[in-house]
């Protein structure tokens, strides 16, 4: 650690960044940091990653990051013995890239290309906008089921149920083994030593799954991703395996939280969602809004330097660790006109929720799609939606990165 980083992480706001604390309203603390630097030293989230750490906190900067090749997510170009995201097998961390092969997460230059070329071919625009009678009719059915009830918990009977049914069927996940998936999201998303073990049965479970596609191949996305195995240019059993895995976690996990987080700060601003309620027109500029006031993720992959070079003024050395705060970037003041306020009817042509550049989200129409099928459905069927319980109350998943509630319960 360097005498400059061992000042700065002495500031409050540095040491808060990445403690539980902040993890529902990390707002004021990005807009400290803006404050003092584009680029600013923090110590590294990761236990695993042993590398000077740096946090972008502005527009500019995040946009620069996010597309320089100079910065990659694949740390084994930097230490070939490293897993994707830079564990070691010392640090006895699992490889969280399902389970030790590169998928497009976690791969840069030609490797990229071609896994994310792969997949895009089975995940078109025109395929996504198929889905749309089917998806309006998930949700109707999610609230057909409470309808009577007058009251529901938004996470667990609708925002969670309604993007992890969509990816099912897309991927041809039979219904009954559903409810396992979001045990196993969350085993992918924390270190523990029972984490490990449902890791592997994830895994398991699709490789599984995969095998069945392969003898009986149905209309769905693994079946298609199986069937490139015909092609000159398939992706391999483990690369098969890291892109399914990816598909069943990123399809629903941050659509889940968008329509969670998105519902909460609709009831947090009630002129807002009256606007909307009167103005259903107004829905894909508030899905925009919404990701851009308070979106599901904190940092998108970590970017390593691959050369010594400056960036915003700051020295960052080759094999430094960069963690781009899409929050902070959204509430840039240089970008976007009073950036605390929610307003539903902005229009916003770049914001970053879901990331720039090569790595921009391959699932990005299908969140929107889901985000504005959702809203407008719930927003019609139970317009006097209002908060159950006292706001205080409302708790957040304690995971600093995929920022999500752990329950909403809301009367109607």
């Amino acid at each position: 650690m360097t005498q400059q980083q061992a000042h700065i992480y002495a500031d409050d706001s540095i040491a808060q960044i990445f403690q539980p604390s902040s993890i529902e309203n990390p707002y004021p603390l990005f807009a400290e940091l803006r404050a003092k630097a584009a680029v600013v030293a923090v110590p590294s989230p990761y236990e695993f990653i042993k590398a000077d750490a740096w946090l972008i906190t502005r527009y500019a900067e995040a946009v620069q990051v996010l597309k320089d090749s100079r910065f990659t997510v694949d740390a084994t170009i930097l230490n070939p013995g490293a897993g994707v995201f830079g564990q070691t097998a010392a640090d006895g961390a699992e490889d969280r890239s399902f389970l030790g092969a590169k998928s497009m997460v976690s791969a840069d230059g030609a490797e990229h290309s071609r896994l994310r070329s792969l997949v895009a071919k089975a995940f078109t625009p025109r395929y996504i906008e198929q889905l749309r009678p089917r998806i309006q009719e998930l949700a109707d059915e999610l609230l057909d089921q409470v309808q009577a009830q007058g009251s529901m918990d938004l996470v667990h009977d609708y925002a969670y149920p309604l993007p992890i049914n969509v990816i099912s069927e897309m991927l041809g996940v039979p219904a009954d083994e559903r409810d396992q998936m979001r045990l196993w999201s969350d085993a992918l998303t924390s270190h523990s030593p029972e984490s490990q073990v449902q890791l592997r049965e994830f895994a398991m479970y699709v490789q599984t799954l995969i095998a069945d596609k392969r003898r009986n191949p149905q209309d769905d996305l693994i079946s298609k991703l199986v069937e490139l195995e015909a092609t000159g240019d398939a992706l391999s059993e483990s690369e098969l395996l890291a892109t399914a895995g990816l598909l069943i976690f990123a399809g629903h996990e941050t659509t889940s939280n968008l329509l969670s987080i998105g519902s909460l700060m609709l009831l947090d601003h009630p002129a807002q969602r009256v606007r909307l309620q009167a103005d259903p027109s107004l829905i894909p500029a508030a899905v925009e809004e919404l990701l851009r006031f308070n979106g599901p993720i904190f940092s998108p992959a970590p970017r390593f330097a691959l050369e010594d070079l400056e960036l915003a003024g700051q020295q960052i050395r080759r094999g430094d660790l960069v963690l781009v705060a899409l929050g902070s970037a959204n509430h840039d003041e240089s970008v976007f006109e009073n950036p605390e306020e929610l307003d539903i009817a902005r229009q916003i042509s770049r914001q970053l929720a879901f990331g720039h550049g090569v790595h921009f989200c391959l699932g990005a129409p299908l969140a929107r799609l889901e985000g504005e099928i959702a809203f407008t459905t719930l927003l019609q069927r139970m317009p006097n939606l209002r908060l159950a319980v006292p706001r205080e109350q409302i708790a957040w998943r304690d995971n600093i990165n995929l920022r999500g509630l752990k329950a909403l319960p809301v009367n109607f």
